[in-house]
């Protein structure tokens, strides 16, 4: 058990097995670490403020871990200001899951589960974002792939931004790629994984999911955030507080 409560910030989406991904890596967590309690950010409640207001009673701190695979608006600002929302007077923001050495090893692992071998081509696909420190983050994640597939790994956006994947699928087969295949930079199944599947490829690789790898990687972001005082300015997480 620990003396400070987790809480997983996850987007929210309207997918039963998105759902279920984030609830069993919840779980996976909780047995490793106690009650988790799981917030979202967007389509699904409860919100981070109000999960944070129901811990205010309790005189321990609160460590967000924001379950999202690159920084953008949702971690830098929605998680920031559902903090002070919540007015909970001690409380520690991770940084985000990605980019990870150990998201681009799943992601290899899904591509060959997927039936890629090595000399195909790869496509990393990311919902995409405006914010071009999520961008960033997503090209990282791509160059980290990268050195493990040995090949260059262009980003294709899903959602947000360009070049699409379809775009990206496009200037492979004219540069000659017979064999494509796209490695899903997303946590969960629902309606960004579903569109892959019309973007011409010979094979979409599954979610990263509720691996093994990823419950390692919330612990370590949750016992890295409670090692720290909320006043820690430490680069590799962002801090907030109301304490004054």
């Amino acid at each position: 058990m620990s003396d400070a409560g987790l809480v997983l910030v996850a987007h929210g989406t309207r997918s039963r097995a998105g759902v279920e991904t984030v609830a069993a890596l919840a779980d996976a967590v909780a047995a490793r670490l106690g009650t988790v309690r799981t917030a979202f950010v967007d389509v699904l409640g409860p919100s981070p403020a109000e999960v944070l207001r129901n811990l205010k009673s309790s005189a321990g701190r609160a460590i967000v871990v924001p379950a999202f695979l690159a920084s953008g608006y949702h971690v830098h600002t929605d998680v920031p200001r559902a903090v002070l929302d919540s007015g909970h007077p001690r409380v520690t923001v991770t940084r985000a899951l990605g980019p990870d050495p150990a998201l681009a090893r799943i992601l290899e692992c899904r591509l060959r589960e997927s039936g890629w071998s090595p000399g195909d081509a790869v496509i990393l696909a990311a919902a995409g974002s405006s914010d071009p420190r999520a961008r960033h983050d997503v090209r990282r994640a791509a160059a980290m792939l990268s050195a493990l597939v040995r090949r260059e790994v262009p980003v294709g956006y899903i959602a947000t931004g360009t070049p699409t994947v379809p775009d990206i699928v496009a200037t492979l087969r004219a540069a000659g790629e017979r064999r494509v295949f796209v490695a899903s930079y997303l946590l969960a199944p629902g309606l960004f994984h579903a569109r892959l599947a019309q973007a011409g490829v010979d094979g979409v690789a599954a979610p990263l999911g509720a691996d093994p790898a990823i419950v390692d990687l919330i612990v370590q972001r949750f016992l890295a955030g409670r090692g720290r005082s909320i006043s820690d300015g430490s680069p590799i997480a962002v801090r907030h507080s109301t304490a004054r």
